[in-house]
């Protein structure tokens, strides 16, 4: 019989969690894990990526889809040192993750300074600035304490990650399960682990509010799929007879196709969503921390306009704002009690504002209608997500890289049904997460289900190589690139407020980079595509392949979806720029009235 060690322990530990897959790269001081996970391949594999930055990503793709805890490993120093934009997504978008690093010996502690013992550094303190917190396991004792410590933190009411510090020394002890049990605490096998309910009389305070109000609009963000909560705040929107528009990150909670339904609520958004918010007398925040753009540059809530805010964080009742009603509890629960405490079905109540929101959207439809139909050359993005639409299966998801193509799903490709089938990189918002988020995606998707990325060429250069590690593996994504040649939005940023551009241009007439011919040359099906009739028989073929496929599409490169960009490119061209100066405004904190 091998050997068992401490890297036994940690697996049957993860095991227990109902952890099926580790996304990361092996190191030396973190063998005795991976020696471990390769005598239970029954139960748990190794993903190995070719970048921890993207072993960060792919365990969020993974906690996104599933709701578990995803998990990523990496060794010290150079392998450690690459997660924090995977664990700043995490953290600022509320995913539970654990990240198992290696570590130099225990006893190696005054020679971390200034790279002395080979690859050593503060890990601890790095990782406290980017997780919600970073633990060093002191001894093998303490080892499975701060695994379930790991996790339970990872899973409270506000998930995140958490960074678990193991000395090499301790991997490697031996471990004897008779002495040392591998005990785990099933509550926290995914988020929220405990649920709370705000207390009945704020429940009430907000009923009452919902009942005097006239133009009610629920704004749900991700909290709301945080809380596997999408079809109570579904069953909830259908009888509060208002509006109901969703961050990016909460596109899903409602059905895009009810009648009520705006869109998602950001500067790249919809049209119908940007305009139909600020008409409303009561706002609900559902699971939504009011950022810069769902609150569109904090103007919103307006001053006139009530509030109630459903959120398990008590920290964001009065961030931005001070609500009319703040109601503290997991979504969920409260959401549930809100329901049942707003009485009769409002939907019949409010007619005025029913009407008024049919006629924006019908307006707002329409042009979306006609730009998705365009066959204009060079290929305008909205016919490319009408293809990619007409193709999407119940089971599939939508992974959404950051920029523009954050935009050009939200606006014109609708969430059918509640849940969670559309991932957005928003916690940061950084370039190059769709490829490896999609790899952790996939490793859970339904039977059946196809991965589906956008990305720009900006992008999508991020994180090209793990497009080998999708064809290792023989995932069902289709990665589409909307190549327009430029970060697009840098591009048009330094265009309108500095009158030139630079370094925004990743080609040049003599060196034109070919991402499906790299994605051929990496073992997967790789497609061009230049006009618009080219663009349904290149996904048809994608999807029809039974493993990872790129469908390279070059796009217009004036073609934006930010509504102010759109506006600008309209207006004649000024002598005199004008600054951002929306930028640099010091928002204003605001107290919500009643009605």
């Amino acid at each position: 019989m091998a050997r068992l060690h401490a890297g036994d322990l940690v697996v049957e530990m993860l095991m227990e969690f109902g952890v099926e897959y580790v996304f990361g790269m092996p190191g030396g001081q973190t063998t005795a894990l991976h020696d471990a996970i390769s005598r239970r391949q029954d139960r748990i594999r190794h993903i190995l990526m070719r970048d921890e930055r993207n072993a960060a990503y792919a365990a969020d793709g993974y906690a996104r889809v599933t709701g578990k805890v995803g998990v990523c490993d990496a060794t010290v120093g150079p392998g450690a040192n690459l997660l924090p934009a995977g664990f700043l997504e995490a953290l600022n978008a509320s995913i539970p993750m654990v990240g198992i690093l290696g570590d130099v010996p225990l006893d190696w502690l005054s020679l971390k300074q200034k790279g002395i013992a080979s690859q050593g550094f503060d890990q601890v303190a790095f990782f406290k600035t980017c997780c919600k917190d970073a633990l060093q396991v002191p001894t093998l004792a303490a080892l499975p304490e701060m695994v379930r410590t790991a996790f339970r933190i990872a899973t409270a009411p506000r998930p995140g990650p958490v960074a678990l510090v193991i000395p090499h020394d301790i991997f490697d002890a031996d471990w004897d399960p008779k002495t040392l049990r591998a005990t785990t605490d099933d509550r926290t096998v995914r988020s929220p682990y405990l649920r709370s309910v705000a207390p009945q009389s704020e429940i009430d305070r907000a009923a009452r509010l919902i009942r005097k109000s006239k133009r009610p609009a629920l704004v749900c963000g991700g909290g709301v799929h945080g809380s596997d909560a999408a079809a109570d705040v579904t069953a909830f929107a259908d009888r509060l007879g208002g509006l109901v528009v969703t961050s990016l990150s909460g596109k899903g909670s409602v059905p895009e196709t009810r009648e009520y339904c705006a869109g998602v609520l950001n500067p790249l958004g919809a049209e119908a969503a940007i305009e139909l918010i600020i008409e409303a007398d009561l706002v609900i925040w559902c699971g939504s921390k009011v950022s810069q753009n769902t609150g569109m540059n904090w103007t919103l809530p307006t001053p006139e306009q009530a509030t109630i805010t459903i959120d398990c964080d008590p920290l964001e009742h009065g961030r931005t704002f001070r609500p009319t009603v703040p109601l503290l509890g997991d979504v969920r629960e409260t959401i549930r009690a809100l329901d049942a405490a707003m009485g009769d079905s409002r939907a019949g109540k409010h007619r005025k504002w029913q009407k008024r929101i049919a006629e924006v959207k019908a307006t707002c439809d329409a042009t979306r209608q006609d730009e998705m139909a365009s066959n204009r050359i060079p290929v305008q993005p909205p016919r490319i997500m009408a293809e990619i639409a007409a193709r999407l299966g119940e089971k599939d998801i939508v992974v959404s890289d950051a920029s523009f193509a954050a935009g050009w799903i939200s606006g014109y490709l609708l969430a059918k049904e509640p849940g969670r089938k559309f991932i957005f990189a928003r916690g940061q918002g950084g370039l190059g997460y769709s490829v490896p988020g999609a790899i952790g995606a996939a490793t859970v998707a339904p039977k059946g289900a196809r991965i589906v990325t956008v990305a720009g060429d900006g992008a999508f250069s991020y994180t090209i190589g793990e497009l080998a590690t999708q064809a290792q593996y023989n995932q069902r994504i289709v990665n589409v690139v909307i190549n327009n040649g430029k970060l697009g939005w840098i591009n048009f940023w330094q265009k309108f407020y500095f009158g030139k551009t630079q370094s925004v241009d990743l080609e040049t007439q003599s060196t034109v980079p070919g991402y499906a011919a790299a994605a051929s040359a990496l073992g997967l099906k790789g497609f061009y595509v230049e006009k618009p009739d080219e663009i349904g028989p290149a996904l048809d073929a994608a999807f029809a392949h039974d493993g990872p496929s790129v469908v390279e599409v070059r796009i217009d490169e004036m073609a934006t979806p930010i509504h102010s960009f759109k506006r600008r490119l309209k207006e004649p061209e000024d002598k005199e720029r004008k600054r951002p100066g929306t930028v640099y405004k010091l928002r204003e904190w605001k107290v919500s009235p009643d009605l």
